[in-house]
């Protein structure tokens, strides 16, 4: 018999979940809950969360409450009779009206109980860990404190930044969520270490902004901000390809070491970058050397 399943998610990690359980002969998606629909870009355009596009491409039901304690939110949930509620990157925590309905289950792309929050993909590279994964957990009402059903890792190639990085955890979720379902009755649940918990915030547009201090923070933030918001100085001068050089020799801070090809290698004050490309503010993007050529900068300078 088929496990009935309610989902809520909302970003493209959500959508793959979403799309291995519609794919699964024996799971049946009843009915998605997604965030509401948000303007997107310098323009405003009003963008569907990935998981509703998918969701209406099979003709599910999809519901977008700004909170889920909304009048008849959760008789809409019992109404469906789901086996399970299954949750992924949803940005909202279920309140007990909900999680009585059936087990809920959360696939969180961190090693719970680290990481817990808005943003456990770009804080295991902010702090340049060597491994992530993904937990698999049963809901209650503290944030992501559930006990844990099971969990996946592997170890991160020091070069993959944050879009890679979901692929891979997207992939492990996909896996998980069905192993998880199909074996939630002979599951002992592992109740989280509280007192080794971590928590992670929502990322701001501000988070981006850089000084030419510690190189591998530097890079770190790189490969977490990557696509948004971003790294930037204080001037306004986005730094899109960048490459660690070294994290050990000493420099004045922002100094232009060397010029090879159309690349800069910058000093911090540990450690030194290779600039590719960057961005002045309200410019096109360009090679470093191009944009040293266009301020008349040159080896020794500072380069902002």
């Amino acid at each position: 018999m088929k496990k009935k399943i309610v989902y809520m998610g909302t970003p493209h990690y959500a959508q793959m979940i979403l799309q291995t359980l519609l794919d699964a002969e024996d799971m049946e998606v009843a009915l998605v809950l997604t965030q509401p629909d948000r303007p997107v870009g310098r323009k405003k355009v009003l963008t569907a969360p990935a998981v509703k596009i998918l969701a209406e491409k099979y003709g599910i039901e999809v519901l977008q409450p700004d909170r889920l304690s909304q009048e008849g939110i959760s008789r809409k949930i019992s109404e469906a009779r789901p086996d399970f509620i299954v949750v992924a990157a949803f940005g909202q925590l279920l309140p007990r009206s909900i999680l009585d309905i059936a087990p809920c289950i959360n696939l969180h792309a961190s090693l719970l109980p680290q990481y817990r929050g808005a943003s456990p993909i770009q804080q295991s590279l902010l702090n340049g860990d060597l491994y992530s994964g993904v937990t698999s957990m049963r809901m209650e009402e503290g944030l992501d404190s559930g006990p844990i059903l099971g969990y996946t890792y592997f170890k991160i190639p020091q070069e993959l930044r944050l879009q890679g990085l979901t692929r891979q955890l997207s992939n492990d979720a996909c896996i998980l969520v069905l192993d998880t379902i199909r074996y939630f009755e002979h599951i002992h649940p592992l109740p989280q270490t509280r007192a080794t918990a971590t928590h992670c915030k929502k990322i701001r547009k501000d988070d981006g902004e850089i000084i030419f201090d510690d190189a591998l923070l530097l890079y770190n933030k790189y490969r977490a901000f990557e696509g948004w918001p971003g790294i930037f100085t204080s001037e306004g001068l986005k730094l899109i390809e960048i490459k660690l050089i070294d994290t050990r020799t000493e420099h004045q801070q922002a100094q232009i070491l060397s010029i090879e090809n159309e690349s800069i290698t910058i000093g911090c004050r540990i450690g030194s970058v290779q600039i590719m490309r960057l961005q002045p503010a309200s410019k096109k993007a360009m090679n470093a050397k191009s944009y040293l050529l266009g301020k008349g900068l040159k080896i020794g300078d500072i380069l902002i």
